[in-house]
């Protein structure tokens, strides 16, 4: 059983999604899936940065295009 910290994260985010009008269980874990996705891709591509300078080299592979990040990221993740 899932208890503690976790579950309050996962609850409030199944909140968000019931207030925001996603009710069926499978539709709100296929959007933390891919929340969770999103996320990973993200901290690559962070780790990459961080590389590239450490290390003063340009970066060796990028998760996103160079210039398409946004300056004012709009997405907040909660995991």
């Amino acid at each position: 059983m899932i208890t503690g910290e976790i579950k309050s994260q996962i609850d409030a985010l199944w909140n968000a999604f019931w207030t925001g009008g996603i009710s069926n269980p499978l539709e709100v874990i296929e959007q933390i899936t891919y929340l969770l996705f999103l996320k990973r891709l993200d901290d690559l591509q962070t780790l990459e940065e961080n590389k590239a300078t450490r290390l003063k080299k340009p970066m060796e592979r990028r998760v996103f295009p160079e210039g398409k990040d946004p300056k004012h990221p709009c997405i907040i993740f909660f995991v």
